[in-house]
């Protein structure tokens, strides 16, 4: 089913592209990569051989790169984006151009040289804050983004679903909860991988605003996720928007700590109360399991202990090495 098909994958050196080519290829796929390798490009090193992975150094926002990348690409999973609250606060003007201006020129580059799917990587992020703190949102929650990275990706997700219904290329929106976990561009700007780092490291562990709620969804999983869309009928995901993650993985931060204790029983925290963080929300993931078959594989503990294994092989040099981190 995969052998002949080429998907094009943007931002396939980073945090999640880099275990999303890694499944890819392994499915048959023939991947090619765009990306302009901010964080560096030694997570395709593994893969840069195989015969059926091209790469493309290239900025989305490039439209004549982009016009020759697209070339003969049966699928775009669009990962692409400078992500991240700090990173967006950091440069919203670059935050704007790359998140939203580079991708609506891109879609529009796909449907002219006849892509057949274009898979978005949004956030669970567009919901903000709950409005009633016991709901469970799902795909028509309310969107109340909060920050201007969410707010990108609302404005790119209304661009795609708002797209002609007789497009060729077939946008959908797939609303990714936090992610967590070991991938070959690891990132400890994540609030289950810096706690774990933290705390394995012997560090006491400040926590602003313990009492507030995010789903959580391993790395793998959420790369895992994508390929799904591809590999469905393509009348259950023309158009669609799936919250991706499984609704048991809700968390506070207070309760990310709490299972981490379970495996690093010494650690030392101290919480500081907060009132004023604007993102607070709890996310249902029925639809895609309903619809698509997909289910999580691993859960946060399995992701905790997966870092804290790596960081005590010593495997990472410098774990605090800025190069693990989007800002």
């Amino acid at each position: 089913m995969s052998k002949n098909k080429k998907i094009l994958v943007t931002g396939g050196a980073g945090y999640i592209g880099s275990v999303l080519v890694r499944q890819l290829l392994a499915r048959g796929y023939k991947v090619k990569v765009a990306d302009v390798l901010r964080s560096g490009g030694e997570s395709l090193l593994e893969v840069y051989r195989n015969p059926d992975f091209e790469f493309v150094k290239a900025d989305i926002r490039d439209k004549n790169a982009m016009q020759a990348a697209v070339q003969g690409c049966d699928y775009i999973i669009h990962l692409a984006a400078i992500v991240g609250d700090p990173a967006c606060k950091q440069e919203p003007e670059l935050a704007k151009s790359i998140n939203l201006d580079g991708g609506k020129q891109l879609y529009e580059i796909a449907e002219k040289a006849g892509v057949k799917g274009f898979v978005f990587a949004s956030t669970c992020s567009n919901y903000g804050k709950m409005e009633d703190p016991n709901a469970l949102l799902d795909e028509n929650g309310k969107l109340a983004p909060v920050s201007l990275y969410a707010e990108t990706k609302v404005a790119f997700e209304q661009f795609l679903l708002g797209q002609p219904k007789t497009n060729k290329c077939i946008p959908t929106c797939l609303r990714f909860s936090t992610v967590y976990g070991v991938s070959p561009r690891i990132r400890f700007d994540l609030t289950v991988n810096e706690f774990t780092r933290e705390l394995q490291l012997g560090r006491e562990l400040t926590i602003f605003g313990e009492q507030f709620w995010r789903p959580y969804c391993h790395v793998e999983d959420l790369a895992r996720a994508s390929w799904t869309i591809i590999e469905s009928p393509v009348e259950k995901v023309a158009f669609e928007v799936f919250n991706v993650g499984d609704t048991s993985e809700n968390y506070t931060k207070r309760m990310i700590v709490e299972e981490i204790r379970k495996q690093l029983p010494n650690s030392k925290v101290t919480y500081i109360q907060k009132t004023e963080d604007p993102r607070d929300y709890r996310v249902k993931f029925e639809k895609i399991t309903n619809m698509l078959g997909f289910k999580i594989t691993k859960k946060v503990p399995e992701g905790i202990a997966e870092i804290i294994k790596m960081l005590d092989l010593g495997l990472l040099e410098n774990p605090d090495d800025k190069k693990y981190s989007n800002t």
